[in-house]
């Protein structure tokens, strides 16, 4: 078959959909399997630059349209009816609407749906939305989603054929891995001083930052020396969490450090005393995969998709009460057996997913559909 892969957020760049693209495309290169298709990669600048295939029926097109854009609808949907493909594999909802061949839809949550946040207030953008996902899913031959919690999701607020959609797990990259004292001495860090607890991610509404802020005002007191890192590039249309640390007087004990490189992103996780994921919503929360995978003791709310991946290398709070993260996150500080019983339950768990297996059981999927 000739496949199209949508690659236009082929970094990590995009959060969690890049690194689900570049793994997609990294795994489908080694697969042995792959070499009887013939795969156009659609992508934007600079990642079409950037991207060197390894195999010869990897084929890179520049499209130039970005994602949630007019060009997107129209430039590349001109793009894939040239290229007269088999079988369209787009990683997000944001295909084409007029688009008419076959093709596979990945549908990693419906955050946009449930927590639509403030850039999607305005009527259009609503609009928009809700005509491209509902598209996207009553046309595709067979959707992908990422999480049981997802799939659930799309048949409750959808009424999505169940038969028609695949769950499929992400996996955790083998940068995130236990480092040695030696090797944590090699890696920049922040100016971050030990102990501390540690958030990554964006700073939207639906990751519950704020209560978070709180929660950790209510132990401060009792945890003199430790201090809340919080990751993740600042947005301006979410102030709450900064506004927060200052209401609690903590502007000395929670750091905001934004965006970090990986390697330091990795070093965080191994030095943290344990990771707190407070988020009300996820389709399938990565970070606790990455966190399981350093032996980083994991703190996180017991709704949507994050008891599904964590099973039961985790320790849950209702994320809506902050007395509850507070008991929750002291409970682990407070306990050395209970950090090495997670611990050792995560790296376990993480075992369970990988990027290889994915690609495996998406191309498994694409020979289903021709």
């Amino acid at each position: 078959m000739k496949i199209g892969i949508d690659c236009r957020m082929f970094s990590s760049n995009f959060t969690g959909i890049g690194r689900y693209t570049a793994e997609l495309v990294k795994n489908l290169e080694k697969d042995p399997k792959s070499k009887t298709h013939e795969f156009v990669l659609f992508f934007n600048e600079p990642e079409f630059s950037s991207y060197k295939p390894t195999k010869p029926n990897f084929k890179p097109i520049l499209v130039d349209a970005p994602h949630y854009s007019l060009k997107e609808q129209t430039k590349f949907l001109g793009q894939l009816n040239e290229q007269n493909l088999d079988l369209m594999h787009f990683t997000h909802f944001n295909a084409p609407i007029r688009y008419k061949k076959p093709f596979i839809v990945t549908i990693h949550d419906l955050t946009h749906t449930l927590f639509p946040g403030r850039k999607m207030r305005a009527l259009p953008y609503r609009m928009a939305y809700k005509k491209v996902i509902k598209n996207a899913v009553k046309k595709a031959t067979h959707i992908i989603a990422v999480s049981e919690n997802t799939k659930k999701d799309l048949i409750r607020i959808h009424k999505t054929n169940p038969e028609k959609i695949h769950t499929i797990y992400e996996g955790a990259n083998k940068e995130f891995h236990q480092l040695k004292p030696a090797e944590l001495k090699t890696l920049k860090t922040p100016n971050i001083k030990e102990p501390f607890l540690l958030y990554t991610g964006v700073h939207r509404y639906h990751k519950n930052l704020p209560r978070l802020i709180k929660a950790f005002s209510l132990i401060a007191h009792k945890n003199r020396n430790l201090d809340l890192v919080i990751t993740g590039k600042p947005d301006p249309l979410y102030p709450e969490a900064e506004e927060a640390t200052k209401q609690f007087h903590l502007e000395n004990r929670i750091h905001f450090t934004g965006l970090v490189p990986e390697d330091e992103l990795i070093a965080l996780y191994n030095l943290a005393e344990a990771y707190v994921f407070p988020s009300l919503y996820e389709g399938f929360g990565l970070p606790v995969l990455e966190a399981f995978a350093c032996g980083t003791p994991v703190v996180a709310s017991n709704v949507s998709s994050i008891p599904e991946i964590a099973g039961k290398a985790a320790l849950l709070f209702d994320p809506e009460n902050p007395k509850d993260i507070a008991e929750k996150i002291q409970k682990l500080l407070k306990s050395h057996s209970l950090q090495n019983d997670l611990r050792q339950k995560g790296l376990a768990r993480v075992k369970a997913f990988s990027w290889q297996k994915m690609a495996k059981e998406i191309l498994s999927l694409y020979n289903r559909t021709a």
